[in-house]
C-alpha cells in the first residue's frame, strides 16, 4: 500500500490545473480529494479528465480553473485497511481499475492500493 506521501492528495479546493500539476509530479494518473478531516470525498484521475476534454465544449482555459471536485468520481470504489491484499487485487480486477483507496472506517484515507507492487507483493509471498 502506497502511503498518503507517495501519491497526490488533494484538498477539496483545489482547482483542476493545480490537480492535474499535482498528479505530473508523482507520475501517477490518479489523485485522491479529501477533505479537512481526510475524509476521501473522490478520485480524479487523467483518462477520466482526457475522456472529459473530448466530451464538453468548453475552452481548455475554462475548465482548468473549475474546481477538481466537480471532475472527480464521487463514490470511487475503496478497499478497507483490515482486508487482505488478493481481495484489494481481486476488486481491482472486477471493477477494472489500477488503483484502489483504502480508508478506515470513518472513511478517511490511509492510503492507495496500486496494482503493479500489490501484484508484486503477492507474488513474493
Amino acid at each position: 500500500m502506497l502511503k498518503p506521501d507517495s501519491f497526490p492528495v488533494l484538498k477539496e479546493t483545489i482547482i483542476l490545473k493545480e490537480a492535474l500539476e499535482t498528479m505530473g509530479k508523482f507520475n501517477l494518473g490518479i489523485a485522491c480529494i479529501v477533505d479537512e478531516d481526510s475524509k476521501l470525498l473522490g478520485l480524479v484521475t487523467d483518462g477520466d479528465i482526457r475522456r472529459k476534454l473530448l466530451k464538453v465544449q468548453k475552452p481548455f482555459s475554462a475548465l482548468f480553473v473549475d474546481d477538481a471536485l466537480e471532475h472527480c468520481i464521487k463514490s470511487p470504489v475503496c478497499i478497507s485497511a483490515d482486508a487482505k491484499l488478493i481481495d484489494g487485487v481481486n476488486l481491482m480486477g472486477a471493477k477494472h481499475v489500477w488503483d484502489l483507496p483504502v480508508v478506515d472506517s470513518n472513511h478517511r484515507l490511509i492510503g492507495l492500493l496500486h496494482l503493479h507492487p500489490a501484484i508484486s507483493s503477492i507474488l513474493e509471498e
